[in-house]
């Protein structure tokens, strides 16, 4: 069977471009979402275009049972993941802390660093079985430094940094290697989810300068688990050209 890839979050933006070129490097994948229509649609496009095999399962990480339920009910041959990608996340809001909506931040702590955990609570013990595999976790530039009204979101992307080291060190005697990828300002849904459907504030966030697509940061996902095996990539920063000139920047 050829490698399989496992991607959260695969219904759109960073998600869906992993899951293209992964099918593009012959991977058969897992794809899981919460929207069973584009998860459909975009298994039948890849099976086509690319003659692999697709498990695909609608779930929401932030719901333990379901993740638990519909991970461990996959046939033992799906079990033998190669690599996880922890995609699955989002920010709600951009208030500051004494104005911030407490369900805005449950949805944050409960997708961001919960449903990252739960998914990864199941896949990791497959690989420690099989003493190989790869996770990415997708972080943020805001996960390094804090900006203004990003309050809680920056505080999950933190802790999905420093999650990252902790399973680093945990899993490297298994030898399975584990890499964040720290985005900039990526043009997806992303600010659409943020400002709640809002479109017109979320095309704001992106004007005046070129913003990152999805596919520039599924490249870079892909540089990463390319490395020979004796290579672990601990981290890897991509922004924006006008970001580039600081560390974070925030429109």
């Amino acid at each position: 069977m050829s490698k399989i890839a496992l991607i959260t979050g695969a219904t759109a933006g960073i998600g869906e471009a992993c899951a293209r070129l992964f099918a593009a490097q012959n991977y058969n994948l897992i794809l899981t979402g919460r929207r069973t229509e584009r998860l459909e649609i975009l298994s039948a496009e890849l099976r086509s275009a690319f003659k692999i095999r697709i498990q695909t399962l609608t779930l929401d990480v932030r719901n333990k049972e379901e993740v638990m339920l519909k991970l461990n009910g996959l046939p033992k041959e799906w079990q033998s993941v190669d690599v996880l990608v922890n995609n699955a996340g989002l920010s709600q809001g951009l208030d500051p802390v004494d104005r911030g909506d407490t369900d805005d931040w449950d949805r944050m702590i409960d997708t961001n660093i919960k449903g990252l955990l739960y998914v990864t609570r199941v896949v990791s013990p497959w690989m420690v079985e099989r003493k190989q595999g790869h996770i990415i976790n997708l972080g943020s530039i805001a996960g390094k430094e804090t900006y203004a009204n990003g309050n809680v979101y920056c505080a999950t992307k933190h802790a999905v940094d420093s999650l990252n080291k902790g399973m680093r060190i945990d899993l490297l005697p298994h030898g399975i290697r584990v890499t964040a990828i720290h985005p900039g300002a990526v043009e997806t849904e992303f600010s659409e989810v943020r400002f709640k459907g809002d479109k017109d504030r979320a095309k704001t966030v992106y004007q005046g300068f070129d913003p990152l697509v999805a596919e520039d940061v599924a490249d870079t996902i892909w540089f990463a688990v390319s490395r020979p095996p004796h290579v672990n990539i601990n981290e890897l920063v991509v922004m924006p050209r006008a970001q580039a000139g600081a560390y974070y920047w925030h429109k």
